[in-house]
This record gives structure tokens, sequence and C-alpha cells, in this order.
């Protein structure tokens, strides 16, 4: 990999290593002289043709060539998507971290699950707040997005002023009543931004995102003429959404009890730094659930993604040690599926309904709504920052066309205004900007404690495996004269049963017998042997069956 020349004077680059072009996985380079600070370091989950894979990480074998040039790691928020990966980063990147209060509580939570701290240098900030990064100002301003303390960044350079968004929308009543500053952005867009990079997730969706208060009067109706416990299902780091469910549980009577390992992390961290400012009382430990009435309880759980292992799906499937749903149960998913989650969600709906619950869910039913900016808030962004150069991050393509075009329309020059994916160099000078190449990106896997050690071979094998199986032979061959001594041995696993399927099985044992024999000088070859029982297998089982299992040979030399 050729490491790039540091950016001429008067040049700004930005390069993102995740999150353009795709949701997830958020991890971007600004980079000026022989300065670079990194914006986020996030997760994605893994896809439908990832079988066995627990995380997806940005691959930083870039950003690590020119790790002597970093200044910091800074965090827009504390979503997984944004700081999922830095106990991974920091291990090959230990440079300063910086983020709001709530953001480097979360982070603090994931390093200790890792046996980490931060690097020196790390601290928290506050908005407004200005760190020196090189030759580089980052001052960090507040914005609305589904979880407490989500900032932006202001970056000031030699070359100009460049403005990050983090995760936004424009929450006219937010919960904690901070609203964004609108006063900063205007007074940025007076006096002169040279480059707009802004979240793309909702640019599709005309309008504006409702606020997040709606979810709570939708709640406040739930729990008011629920004749049982309610149980609300939520992302852990939804503090807001976790704060309007107690103070409305309160209000009714009702006590809350915590359940799922990252939710209880959550709601402690927020409590310590006060995003959670009830008595003891309000709380209710997991064990009395079963001893008070079934009308005093609300349950805060993790699961709304319908993961198999989260506290909700195993309820809903009967498995979980501590809480049984029960007939009269009033269960809301407070959130939208991920991409891709769509049927683990519907299984575990349909699982609570079997047990006797009520069941409310999805958009339409008010219980969620989304915490990123519909189009007339994008178009807000635009104009309040009247950027030189804008570039729109965060989405999939085609949000980032969508995005483009809203650019357009409030009157950017379309030559002004650059689409690009991961690994994508984008260069700004005084009067013009241009895409200046690629650098390499990726993906790298986590497998339980592997990571990086899972990569496309892998996944393609354990693809066919789950597809169509696998049949191993063994075989003895006499090691001077190459002739078979013992087998064909053949185990089937997950392509068909060996016992029901006796006659196909004979006939493969033979066809290996014969392409041994057949195999003359080179029958002392593992090499030859193990390729001629692939290819003559092969053939023969996609003929009988449709189907091409793995096949795997062992030669025992005798």
């Amino acid at each position: 990999m050729r490491a790039l020349d540091n950016p001429a004077n008067g040049l700004i680059r930005f390069i993102p290593l995740g999150g353009v072009g795709e949701i997830g996985k958020n991890l971007a380079l600004l980079w000026v002289g022989e300065d670079i600070i990194v914006i986020d370091s996030g997760v994605a989950f893994p896809e439908e043709d990832m079988p066995g894979i627990d995380l997806v990480l940005p691959d930083i074998s870039f950003l690590l060539e020119h790790r002597d040039k970093v200044r910091g790691i800074f965090l827009t928020h504390g979503h997984e998507d944004h700081v999922g990966a830095l106990p991974y980063v920091l291990r090959d990147l230990p440079v300063p971290v910086f983020g709001s209060r709530l953001t480097m509580g979360i982070v603090d939570l994931k390093l200790e699950e890792h046996r980490l701290q931060l690097p020196p240098g790390s601290r928290t900030v506050q908005a407004g707040e200005r760190i020196p990064a090189g030759r580089m100002k980052v001052e960090f301003f507040r914005v609305n997005h589904s979880i407490p303390d989500a900032m932006g960044l202001i970056v000031r350079t030699p070359a100009g002023t460049v403005v990050h968004t983090g995760d936004f929308k424009f929450d006219q009543t937010p919960v904690d009543g901070q609203v964004a500053h609108y006063e900063r952005l205007a007074d940025l867009g007076r006096r002169g931004v040279k480059l707009l990079l802004s979240d793309s997730t909702n640019a599709e969706r005309a309008g504006y995102t409702p606020s997040e208060r709606t979810v709570g009067q939708t709640l406040e109706r739930i729990i008011a003429h629920a004749p049982g416990r309610v149980l609300v299902a939520s992302f852990a780091s939804h503090v807001h959404r976790v704060a309007q469910t107690v103070e409305i549980a309160v209000r009714h009577g009702r006590r809350v009890a915590v359940v799922g390992r990252s939710m209880e992390n959550v709601v402690r961290k927020a409590q310590e730094l006060g995003h959670l400012p009830f008595p003891p009382g309000a709380w209710l430990d997991v064990e009395e659930i079963a001893r008070q009435p079934a009308h005093k309880v609300v349950i805060l759980t993790t699961g709304s993604q319908g993961e198999p292992m989260s506290a909700l799906s195993r309820m809903a499937s009967a498995d979980h040690k501590k809480v049984e749903i029960q007939p009269g149960d009033t269960v809301v998913i407070a959130a939208s599926p991920i991409p891709g989650n769509e049927k683990l969600v519907a299984r575990t709906v349909d699982n609570l309904f079997r047990r006797g619950a009520t069941v409310i869910y999805g958009i339409p039913m008010g219980v969620h709504v989304s915490g990123h900016a519909s189009q007339e808030e994008l178009k807000l962004m635009l104009n309040l920052t009247r950027p030189q150069f804008f570039v729109p991050v965060h989405g999939e393509y085609r949000h980032l066309v969508h995005h483009a075009q809203l650019a357009r329309d409030v009157g950017i020059p379309s030559d002004h205004i650059f689409i690009g994916e991961n690994g994508t160099v984008f260069e700004f000078g005084p009067q013009e900007g241009r895409i200046a190449g690629q650098v390499p990106w990726g993906k790298v896997l986590v497998d339980g404690v592997g990571v990086g050690d899972v990569g496309h071979i892998v996944l393609r094998d354990r693809r066919q495996l789950s597809q169509d199986g696998v049949m191993i032979v063994v075989i003895g061959i006499d090691s001077q004269t190459g002739e078979l001594v013992s087998g064909p041995d053949v185990v089937s696993r997950g392509f068909v049963y060996v016992r029901e399927s006796e006659s196909l099985m004979e006939e493969a044992r033979q066809r290996v017998r014969d392409a041994v024999r057949n195999l003359g000088e080179e029958s002392t070859e593992w090499t030859a042997i193990k390729a001629a029982v692939r290819e003559t297998l092969g053939k023969l089982l996609f003929e009988r069956t449709r189907r091409r299992p793995m096949i795997l040979p062992i030669v025992m030399e005798v």
C-alpha cells in the first residue's frame, strides 16, 4: 500500500473509510498539512450472507500507514455505528479520544468489556469547547438525535472551516430541552464554511422528522390503559426514550425494572451522569417483578431488533430465566427494524402473540420516530451553513444522490457537490474541489474473539456449508503402490442422510474407487487424488441431486 503525500498548503482532504455508501461503521479522516483527525469509529452489524459473524469493523490499514499524523479521534455521539469499533481501533492506534459526557461514558463501558483504558490525553468535552489538533481546531456544537449529548463538529483549518453534522435532526421540542445550536450554525454560514459533511440517512423522506416527544405521548396512552405489565423494548442507548418511559411509569404509579445486560449498563451510566434523575423508589429489581401486581410494573428491555440472544427474544420463546411473558402483558417494540432484521423482529412478534401478549410495533403505531433529519431539515442545515462545497455522508448511495439533489435545490452549484463512497479521496482548494483518487478500505469481520481472521474464502465456505452441506470421503492408499487399500468411507452432514440414500452413497464409493484406479502414475500424489475425488463426486452429486455440497477428501497413507 502506497502512503499518500501530505496535502499541499491550502488544501483540505476528506477520506471516509466507512459510513459513505452504506449504513454503519462510520469512520472518516480529515487531513490538513501534516495533521489528521479521525471522526467516529463505528461498527456495522452482519448481513444475511455473513454466517457466524458478530460485528463488522472498518478496515483502518490505510490510517495505520499514516498513524504518526493522527492527532485524535473525535466522536459525535454514543451509538454503536459511531463508537463500537473503538476497542479494536485503539489497540493499534492509541490516540486521544474526545466526546461528550454520555458518549465517553458509553465508551468507558465498552473499553471495560475489552479490559482497555482510554489513551492519555482523552477527555470529555462540552458544546462550544475547542480542542487543538495540530494545525486544526475542533469545536463541538449541539444537535438533536435519538441519544443525549449528540454533537456535530466545526473544524477550523488554515484552508477554511469544515462542518460535520454527525447524526442529527432539528427537534423543536426535545425531551431534554436542549435545542440544536441554530445560532452557531447561522454565524458560521455568515462567516463562510468551506465544506459541509452532512447526514443523509433520511434524504428520501419528505417533510420534517417528528419530535421524540410524540413517542412519549403514545407511551402515555399505552401505559395509562394497559391492564397488566408493560414491556418496552428499545435500543439500550436510546436514553431519551428510556427517560420518557420511566417518567410516565412513575406518573401512573408503576415501578420500572431493567432487563438485558446492555440496557442495564447504559441505564446505570445515564443515572450516574444525571440523564435519568428519578428517585430510587422508581426502580424495581428484576427479582421483585413476580411479587408485584402486574398493573404496577413496567419492564425496559433489550431486543427491539429480534436478536436471538436478546432478553425480549428469550422471553418470547419462554427461555428467559427471570421474566416470563403472560397473557395480559402489553409489549411495545419502540424501534424500527434495521434493514436485514425484519425476519428476526417478525419472529419475535409472532412468539409474543403466541404467549398471549398484546404487541404494539411499527412507526404507524407511533411508538418510534427517527433520529435523523428529513428533507426540509437537511435543506435548513444547508441554508444555515451555506457551504462552498458539499459532500453527503452517512447513507447508502441512493441517500447520497437524493441529498445532493437537495443541495442543488437550495442553490449550491452542481460542480461544488461531490458524491463518493468509502475510500474516495476528496480534495478541496481555494476555488475548486475534486475527487483525487481512492485508498484501500474494506470490512474486518469479528467472529468471537477472532478479529480479521475470517475472510472472503471462509465466508464462502460457510455459505456453501449452510446451503448444501458437506461430504467427507476417507480413503486409505498404499504409499508404495498407490493402490486403494481401505474405503472409501463416506460421511455426510447437511447434505443427505446416508442410510436413506444408500444407493447414491454406494455409487459415490464406486466412482471414487474408479477415479483412484484411473490415476495411474499419479496415484501416490495426494493433491492429484484429492482433486480427482472432488471432480468425480462433484459431477455425480450435481447430476443426481442438483446440489453442490462441500467435498472434503481425506487421504491416509498405509
